[in-house]
């Protein structure tokens, strides 16, 4: 993870997003990459953005806040409402913290706080994963990965191909779930489909990547880069 958490932002009230927005863009610890005033919008997209906390209004039409949190997959939420009553089911959600409206820079500067200390304190250098594999339970090297794609029969599903280019299928992962257990720094989503280990990278440019390893045909294996992962790709490449 870089030194920023990257977030989003969902409020159904468009002037409370856009000052939830304008103090979240004076705290140097975050970055903004989207902000949402529909639930179903944000679940519908959440998945094409890279993003490590969630800001989240409670109370919405249709969906609310808690709905949404029980929905992602172990993503950093901090809640903020109008209302004290929630206070109990945002923490049994695990939430970062609970911030009353109307916000306050000083208590959102303080939740931001707590969240790159729960980031910090979830660092851990991993070797080895554990999956739910078509083959049945592995332990595998986290060396040995060479890229990560969508299953073609099911998205659900992602192939990981290792260094030696035998592959198997993890049941059931999404790209959120899987990177989240690989070293950030090691990892990158590079389009829809795919994520390429950063080591195996000979070349790319605007569009492509060009691996280290060659097909059966004797010719590298090329990957398209998508420029909604581009900006991430090219900062993690220049470390």
């Amino acid at each position: 993870m870089s030194t920023k958490l990257k977030c989003l932002l969902l409020d159904d009230e468009l002037p409370g997003l856009t000052y939830l927005k304008m103090l979240c863009e004076q705290i140097p610890e975050l970055e903004v990459i989207k902000a949402f005033n529909n639930p179903e919008t944000f679940l519908a997209e959440c998945n094409d953005h890279d993003f490590d906390l969630l800001i989240s209004d409670i109370e919405m039409p249709g969906i609310n806040g808690l709905q949404v949190a029980n929905l992602l997959e172990g993503k950093a939420i901090i809640f903020t409402t109008a209302y004290k009553d929630f206070a109990v089911e945002a923490y049994d959600l695990d939430a970062i913290d609970y911030v009353v409206k109307p916000i306050k820079k000083e208590r959102l500067q303080q939740a931001i706080q707590k969240a790159l200390k729960r980031f910090e304190n979830n660092k851990v250098v991993r070797k080895h994963l554990q999956l739910n594999t078509d083959k049945g339970k592995t332990i595998l090297s986290i060396d040995q990965i060479f890229f990560i794609k969508s299953a073609e029969t099911d998205s659900r599903d992602k192939v990981i191909y290792l260094q030696d280019l035998t592959n198997f299928v993890a049941k059931n992962y999404s790209f959120d779930k899987l990177l989240k257990q690989l070293p950030a720094e090691e990892f990158c989503r590079i389009n829809k489909k795919e994520a390429l280990a950063i080591k195996n990278i000979q070349f790319y440019s605007h569009d492509e990547i060009t691996a280290n390893i060659m097909m059966p045909n004797g010719k590298p294996y090329n990957f398209g880069l998508s420029e909604s992962y581009r900006p991430e790709f090219v900062e993690k490449v220049k470390l």
